[in-house]
């Protein structure tokens, strides 16, 4: 199969006048043909003074794109979405900033949906999952000192099975999506993201309708968890709610316990108490 119609590069001035903008959340785009990571590329600007609150990057290939604790991930040239954006945090007290990449996140899956029509759920903390693939994987950096967040998504459009680093992954073309347009899929990630990051900064954090948006594609939240902690403590039971810091609440039977996106190794399914 001739892959390279699907994966023609994007267009940056059609993206810059309809994505981003003055008065935004969301203000300058840039699209480079190749590097390491976005998020990183990010964080090395603000340390270097630059502004960055607004600013989006886009790669055609990331070669070093990261996960939470260091996990790597590449694909082939413009077979995926590859962006990192700075958020500007001001008035949005820190104990809420951990909601940044679960909105991200719900954002996704409804860009997603409406652009190709295909269906995703959200696990906690920050895989966006169709069916048992992995479609797409966020991470949030405090750019600090400053009340800055960089927030990075890579999102599987044209990946093939035998490209994918991770046989876990998935990707739209995979998922069987007649529009594997990364221009039109981008377009309505940035809109979609625009409008929660707009509802976050000005309500101060999660508002009602981001924490019912959540809940309604969330994969995790009912379902019986085993977290698995550094030092290979791990904790079992019902995953009962998300709480207004993005906290992952666990029914363990004799306690429910709160864990932070910072303090897991791996969240995974666990198999009811009697084994069956």
């Amino acid at each position: 199969m001739n892959r390279e119609p699907q994966r023609a590069p994007l267009d940056p001035a059609k993206l810059r006048g309809e994505c981003v903008g003055p008065g935004h959340p969301l203000r300058r785009l840039d699209v480079v043909a190749t590097t390491g990571s976005t998020n990183a590329d990010l964080l090395a600007r603000h340390a270097a003074g630059d502004d960055i609150r607004g600013a989006v990057l886009i790669a055609e290939h990331q070669t070093a794109g990261r996960g939470r604790h260091g996990r790597s991930w590449s694909a082939p040239p413009r077979s995926q979405i590859a962006l990192s954006a700075g958020i500007d945090a001001t008035g949005v007290a820190p104990a809420v900033w951990g909601w940044l990449p679960l909105l991200t996140g719900v954002a996704l899956v409804d860009a997603v949906q409406a652009a190709t029509g295909v269906e995703a759920g959200l696990k906690w903390p920050n895989d966006v999952m169709a069916g048992t693939g992995k479609l797409a994987g966020i991470l949030a950096e405090v750019a600090a000192p400053d009340p800055v967040i960089v927030v990075g998504l890579g999102l599987n459009v044209t990946l093939t099975a035998d490209e994918a680093p991770d046989p876990r992954a998935t990707s739209l073309l995979m998922l069987g999506s007649p529009v594997v347009d990364r221009d039109a899929v981008l377009r309505a990630v940035l809109a979609a993201l625009t409008q929660r990051i707009e509802r976050w900064q000005s309500a101060g954090g999660p508002d009602a309708s981001l924490m019912a948006a959540y809940r309604r594609h969330s994969l995790t939240v009912g379902a019986r968890v085993r977290a698995i902690l550094p030092g290979d403590r791990q904790i079992t039971g019902v995953a009962t709610e998300v709480d207004d810091q993005g906290r992952l609440r666990i029914d363990t039977g004799d306690e429910a316990v709160t864990i932070s996106a910072g303090d897991i190794t791996h969240l995974r399914p666990a198999s009811p108490p009697d084994g069956t």
